[in-house]
């Protein structure tokens, strides 16, 4: 968990999500390691292309300017050698993004060293890496490509799935096993009993606290909730963010339709959800991370 952030929102991204590195990743693929490293020592002029987290990543940092202090600070985490790096901070530069640090790990996953820089967040398109961050006590997604570039806007939105990603999954578990009436009765008597915590909960509340920093009716974030609970599971959810303290700006219960089409026109700048089959959907219409948490993640034996 968070440790050293201070009164920070620290991101860790990859390479990958932060950039389009398709052409290079394709030669990693084809030819080995030793061929990348030499693909991109030979291209590290070559201005790189955004990739599906750029445009938050670049959100984020202009909270900065707004607030005039650092109150988001972004960290390149790569499993890429310093020497093969080089051309993603060359990009960096190029766009202006004020990300300083970095962790090159050369081969390995960069998990371990989100608990030094003090992370709340870590976005990858490697999903071992995330697992194991995940595993740590993190919150982490899979960025997924595909999806509609947002149009250009200040206000960064950012919506959530509840269970499984801003809640526990112990709600999924009774619906995946008993099914919808049990869901249904066991949310309807639990409804004043709040919900335990999952693994975007200290995201979600550092987000929620560097969004009161800006006026209520004109903050440049905005945030949703994105469920399939309907009425009466709507209720537990409600009082569990009242007890955590936390506001969503919108919240919308849609007893499972497709979430798509709500996502749309929420125009998120990422999705966080824990279920595959969501997460294909969505990634359609707006960039999309998979949280593989909770029991939909679960290797069935």
């Amino acid at each position: 968990m968070a440790t050293v952030s201070g009164n920070k929102l620290i991101l860790a991204i990859s390479s990958r999500a932060l950039f389009d590195l398709g052409a290079s990743h394709g030669v990693y693929m084809a030819d080995g390691v030793e061929a990348y490293r030499q693909y991109q020592i030979e291209h590290e002029d070559e201005i790189l292309q955004p990739g599906d987290a750029f445009l938050l990543v670049e959100k984020l940092l202009n909270l900065n300017k707004r607030l005039k202090q650092a109150r988001v600070e972004v960290i390149l985490v790569s499993r890429n050698s310093a020497d093969t790096g080089l051309r993603v901070f060359n990009s960096i530069q190029h766009y202006g993004l004020d990300i300083s640090r970095a962790a090159f790990v050369g081969g390995r996953s960069p998990y371990p060293y989100l608990a030094a820089f003090g992370c709340h967040l870590f976005l990858s398109t490697h999903a071992e890496d995330v697992r194991s961050a995940l595993d740590a006590g993190f919150a982490a997604a899979t960025i997924l490509s595909g999806g509609a570039r947002r149009a250009a806007s200040d206000e960064l939105r950012i919506a959530f799935d509840g269970d499984a990603v801003l809640f526990s999954d112990e709600s999924e578990r009774v619906y995946q096993s008993d099914g919808l009436a049990a869901f249904q009765l066991s949310e309807r008597e639990s409804a004043r009993e709040p919900l335990r915590g999952g693994p975007f909960k200290p995201f979600l509340a550092a987000l929620n606290h560097l969004q009161r920093e800006f006026p209520e009716d004109s903050g440049p974030i905005r945030t949703a909730l994105v469920t399939a609970r309907s009425a009466p599971a709507h209720e537990r959810v409600i009082r569990t963010l009242r007890e955590w303290d936390i506001r969503l700006d919108e919240s919308l219960f849609l007893g499972g339709l497709d979430k798509s089409p709500f996502l749309e026109a929420f125009a998120a700048d990422v999705f966080f959800d824990d279920q595959p089959g969501h997460c294909e959907r969505a990634r359609e219409v707006v960039a999309t991370g998979h949280v593989p948490h909770g029991i939909s993640n679960e290797i069935k034996v």
